[in-house]
């Protein structure tokens, strides 16, 4: 799993990620949940498109297979278009906290859907074993209330919604076998997820009259669009075709971890003792899951950069 594009991949998806959670929080006090969405990904697609017209061919963008339009029909409409609605709706109803948590069942989630559809992504009882470690980290670091978790209220179901149409999205790209790399998966599929998101923002009778966005709910906005919402994309679909659903999705127990540091490195946050001890728990999940051989040394190796004396003379 672990070589330089893959740990790039994981670092680069993970740490823009993180900040979803706080940024959607900023943005839903001012944008209705599914208008907020689409805006996103219109700011996605004009940010991928740019890209595409400097970076790609007509030949390497068009689908040629029915594999190559299920794959972008997954990309736009499940992983990122429908996740990304039901993610939304649910955060106007719980902490960021409990997001964290409720979508970091999408780890656990996947290997189930793989399992079913792939049947070659099966976890061993080590894998099981590192899965549920992450899952006790990722509480431990959001560490929300339990009356919260357990309230009355469509959070909850629409979060679980979320990771479970993420997880069985992840795995239907994987089985479609298609032809298009993931960067082309990305570009078609994120204005697939802004038109999705504007459809479902009409018929849910949201409305952009009379609406202020004050600068901190622009920045946001801008976040989720051009990094979280372009940028991440990018890398997470690119590490899925590098390794596999379950253990790209493995990222979404450090989304966590990401936002704790970030709370307290840019928003003066209180970073408790307990959240530190979580962040060793996910990472001691992480290299259960990720492969017999991973040790920290031996993971620190495989992703950094060669030493000097190991290239070829100049």
């Amino acid at each position: 799993m672990f070589t330089r594009r893959t740990g790039a991949c994981f670092v680069v998806a993970a740490g823009l990620f993180g900040g979803t959670f706080v940024a959607a929080k900023a943005g839903l006090a001012h944008l209705p949940p599914l208008l907020f969405v689409a805006l996103r990904f219109d700011i996605g697609a004009v940010v991928l498109a740019a890209f595409a017209a400097t970076h790609r061919s007509r030949a390497q963008l068009r689908p040629r297979t029915t594999g190559d339009i299920v794959g972008i029909v997954a990309t736009g409409g499940l992983v990122v278009g429908l996740t990304n609605a039901l993610l939304f709706l649910g955060q106007q109803y719980v902490s960021s906290g409990v997001a964290a948590v409720v979508f970091s069942l999408n780890p656990i989630l996947t290997p189930v859907f793989a399992t079913l559809l792939l049947g070659s992504e099966r976890l061993s009882g080590r894998g099981v074993a590192g899965m549920g470690l992450g899952l006790v980290g990722v509480v431990l670091v959001a560490d929300p209330d339990p009356s919260a978790l357990l309230a009355n209220g469509p959070g909850v179901p629409l979060l679980f919604g979320a990771a479970a149409v993420s997880a069985f999205g992840a795995v239907v790209i994987r089985r479609a076998d298609t032809t298009l790399s993931s960067t082309a998966r990305t570009i078609w599929g994120v204005p697939l997820a802004a038109a999705l998101s504007h459809g479902l923002s009409v018929a849910a009778g949201e409305s952009a009259t009379g609406l202020t966005v004050p600068p901190a709910a622009m920045a946001a906005l801008l976040y989720v669009g051009v990094f979280s919402g372009a940028v991440a994309y990018l890398a997470y679909f690119a590490l899925i075709d590098e390794t596999d659903a379950t253990r790209a999705n493995l990222l979404f127990y450090f989304v966590p971890v990401v936002s704790a540091v970030g709370g307290w490195a840019l928003l003066g946050e209180t970073l408790s003792a307990l959240s530190v001890v979580g962040f060793g728990v996910i990472f001691a999940g992480f290299l259960l899951v990720s492969g017999r051989g991973a040790t920290p040394s031996r993971v620190l190796r495989r992703v950094a950069p060669r030493r000097v004396a190991d290239d070829d003379p100049a």
